[in-house]
């Protein structure tokens, strides 16, 4: 299985991805994977590598790349979406010049990868589909500029959302109140809320958050989204 760690540069400082590329020659869907609180880790290259069996290239970008190795408190708090956007959009470009058409592209994450998601479904058009997994803060600015909330008038592909009942960090009212956003802007979406599971249920890292009936489901979900839109090629 060819996945390996790339190195490439973001505003002058080295940006470390988690990259699954197919064997076979291309034409290629690809999907960059947005990662949660604890970095890259197990559950994010689990999901690289398994969504690189599925045949799709896959990239997950280390997002913490510009804090020092020690960092005191929550280092989510010390991003900025500028910084987010200029990540991704690199991510974006390197995955694009790989040796073989990657087209086209979609974007899934996970708790701050799930609001990371739900921002560059407002900012960059080239993204076909998006899966937003139980993404919090999504009301709230990192550094200077409206919220993902405030850019949704930007986005312009079809947003899968998966969210736990029982979270606080979206709350189910949080979801009716982006729901009810997307729904007066005519963005096509579609929100799935599973019952008995909190924040993080896909983390099998962290057992008394994981929950495996909502993970498969929404996994699952998932997969059949990204097949339509990214391997189909169905318009919204």
């Amino acid at each position: 299985m060819a996945v390996r760690w790339d190195t490439i540069k973001v505003d002058g400082n080295d940006m470390r991805i988690y990259l699954g590329v197919p064997e076979r020659p291309g034409p290629h869907p690809g999907i960059v994977i947005a990662q949660h609180g604890s970095g890259v880790d197990a559950q994010i290259q689990d999901a690289v590598h398994r969504l690189h069996r599925e045949g799709y290239v896959v990239a997950a970008p280390e997002l913490f790349h510009r804090q020092p190795a020690r960092v005191e408190g929550s280092r989510v708090n010390l991003l900025k979406d500028v910084e987010i956007i200029a990540d991704i959009n690199a991510t974006l470009a390197h995955v694009k010049s790989l040796p073989m058409k990657v087209a086209p592209l979609g974007i899934a994450g996970f708790c701050m990868g799930g609001r990371v998601v739900y921002l560059m479904a407002c900012v960059n058009p080239e993204f076909r589909a998006a899966a937003v997994f139980y993404g919090g803060n999504i009301f709230k600015a990192l550094g200077e500029g409206p919220s993902p909330f405030e850019r949704s008038a930007g986005i312009q592909c079809p947003v899968i959302g998966f969210f736990g009942a029982e979270d606080a960090n979206p709350s189910p009212d949080d979801v009716k109140k982006i729901d009810a956003e997307l729904a007066r802007l005519g963005k096509w979406h579609e929100f799935h809320t599973y019952s008995n599971a909190g924040h993080a249920f896909q983390n099998f890292v962290s057992p008394e958050r994981y929950r495996e009936r909502a993970a498969r489901a929404s996994w699952t979900e998932m997969l059949a989204f990204f097949t339509e839109y990214l391997k189909r090629g169905t318009p919204a």
